[in-house]
């Protein structure tokens, strides 16, 4: 799965702004990011009567729309799906992932603090940097609110930089986690596996997925 962080903050404290500003700044160099928003009430994107819509009332468990403009996927759930939840349809596919909310996941967290919108949040878990208007009495790393190119080179020195090959293994949708030895060992069977005279192109990913057949 490629590195995530969650930038958190109070409602207005100017959280989608500073995405938007990391965003363009880690794309200008080079990296391919991929962004999850977080939502606190039943918002699928998707309206009654609209065709998508019908398949879910029918019984579809997921449905995806693709056009030109690009991919909808909506898949309804029973619960509040967790941040890694959500991430694992990336895959491998990006270098990193920064979700809007998720305050109380696992994933390291930038704070958007501003003054005019009160005390700071308490209580998180993984915090790793605020982003604040004042000086605040913590610990934690602090930065400028609008410096974005110094908050993008403390997310890339400290999340994105020495990662090389990378494979992904969730087991009954579950992530399990893999010593680098073991890494390395399965990248290099399937590269293996898969390579062939007949084919000349770099192998830059391989996408696998098993699910038991039905007895």
């Amino acid at each position: 799965m490629p590195p995530t962080i969650s930038i958190v903050g109070k409602s207005k404290s100017g959280k989608t702004t500073l995405i938007e500003g990391l965003v363009s700044a880690l794309k200008s160099r080079g990296y391919r990011v991929a962004t999850v928003k977080h939502a606190t009430h039943r918002d699928l994107a998707d309206k009654p009567g609209k065709d998508s819509w019908r398949h879910i009332r029918a019984g579809s468990e997921a449905t995806a729309t693709g056009s030109s403009d690009g991919i909808v996927l909506v898949k309804p759930t029973t619960h509040d799906p967790p941040l890694e939840e959500v991430t694992r349809l990336f895959n491998e596919e990006y270098d990193i992932v920064i979700a809007e909310g998720f305050k109380q996941g696992n994933a390291p967290k930038i704070e958007v603090h501003r003054k005019q919108i009160g005390t700071p949040l308490r209580g998180l878990k993984n915090l790793a940097a605020i982003a604040t208007d004042e000086p605040l009495q913590s610990s934690v790393r602090q930065f400028p609110i609008n410096d974005i190119e110094s908050l993008a080179d403390f997310i890339e020195n400290n999340f994105m930089k020495l990662r090389g090959k990378r494979i992904s293994i969730y087991v009954n949708n579950a992530s399990r986690k893999l010593s680098a030895t073991n890494q390395e060992m399965i990248i290099n069977t399937l590269i293996a596996m898969t390579s062939n005279a007949n084919y000349t192109q770099a192998i830059e990913s391989i996408d696998i997925s098993y699910k038991k057949g039905r007895s």
